[in-house]
């Protein structure tokens, strides 16, 4: 009998070690879009997946990495992504133009008093004080269509200034807007984080307005999940969301080691990002991820009375309380 229980015993284990792999296999897979800056929650899941016990026993997360948010965007919409990082104009457009629909289920960053916000910079010697001054001038924008582009349009147009007639807008991106600025390639440049901190060390430029200046607060990134996927899988959504709360709990509790991360992520060196990253010069974060989705509506808001959106948009229908952040 001893002997009949050992066999059986024996082949219980064998048969649960030749399961374990297919039932990891069998675990609902999330794809998530990200970039580069100001993810430091994904950065964190990515590089320190040990710290989350859902991460390969409840659901696994297919990490793709994109240049921008309307790229993923475009993914989402071709069935190639699940959740991803947005902006307000970027589902905005998506939803309007292509019928995308998505809950906004974290926010990452965003602009307020008392944070850093993204500006147009000026030599220091430039005669441009306002915007009266910026008539036949040239400005660069980080890219056509872009949060930051349509906000600079706003400011102009609230100063008087036609976009289309008054001033060329060119596209620099972010990193090369410093030395566009400096070499007289633009009149005015947007500057933000790391970039603005490297020239303002330098020297020789002055601010001339910032996106604050046009909303105030307001929303740059957060994290959305397609419906149709979150209304199938709301157990992995929720999940999902549950760690991301974690996460940015964890990066906000541990600074040094989230610049590490970053740094890791970014190659950039960790004694650069301590002179910003989670600072009074960096961003806003909220500690539990809650998405400011008044502002969201603000924004959308703006942009249809300015004519950047075709018609306007209630945040509420991109808004599910349950899968929403914070989650504990």
């Amino acid at each position: 009998m001893n002997r009949m229980l050992a066999r059986s015993a024996f082949a219980l284990a064998a048969l649960a070690t030749l399961t374990m792999p297919a039932l990891a296999q069998n675990l609902p897979t999330l794809r998530v879009g990200w970039t580069i800056p100001a993810e430091e929650s994904k950065y964190y899941m990515m590089r320190r997946a040990q710290e989350f016990p859902s991460l390969g026993k409840i659901y696994k997360i297919e990490w793709v990495q994109f240049q921008g948010t309307t790229p993923m965007i475009q993914a989402m919409l071709a069935g190639a992504l699940d959740c991803a990082t947005m902006a307000p104009m970027s589902l905005a457009q998506g939803h309007i133009e292509n019928g995308l629909n998505a809950y906004i289920v974290a926010m990452h960053v965003g602009e307020r008093p008392g944070s850093f916000s993204g500006y147009w910079a000026v030599k220091e010697d430039s005669p441009i004080k306002t915007a009266a001054d910026l008539k036949g001038k040239t400005l660069g924008t980080n890219a056509y269509g872009s949060g930051v582009y349509y906000h600079m349009l706003l400011w102009l147009k609230r100063n008087g200034i036609d976009p289309e007639r008054d001033v060329k807008i060119v596209e620099t991106g972010f990193p090369p807007s410093e030395d566009a600025i400096r070499s007289g390639r633009v009149d005015a440049g947007p500057l933000v984080q790391p970039f603005a901190i490297r020239a303002e060390e330098k020297g020789g430029i002055r601010k001339l307005f910032s996106l604050l200046d046009v909303q105030s607060p307001n929303v740059q990134i957060f994290e959305g999940c397609k419906k149709e996927y979150a209304d199938a899988n709301p157990a992995v959504i929720r999940q999902y969301v549950k760690d991301l709360t974690a996460s940015i709990r964890m990066v906000m509790a541990n600074k040094p080691e989230a610049r590490k991360v970053v740094s890791e992520i970014t190659k950039a060196p960790e004694a650069a990002l301590e002179k910003f990253l989670l600072t009074d010069k960096d961003f806003f974060r909220d500690p539990g991820g809650k998405p400011d989705l008044a502002s969201i509506q603000e924004t959308f808001s703006l942009y249809f009375k300015a004519g950047f959106l075709k018609r306007e948009l209630d945040v509420k229908q991109f808004s599910k309380a349950e899968l929403t952040a914070p989650i504990d």
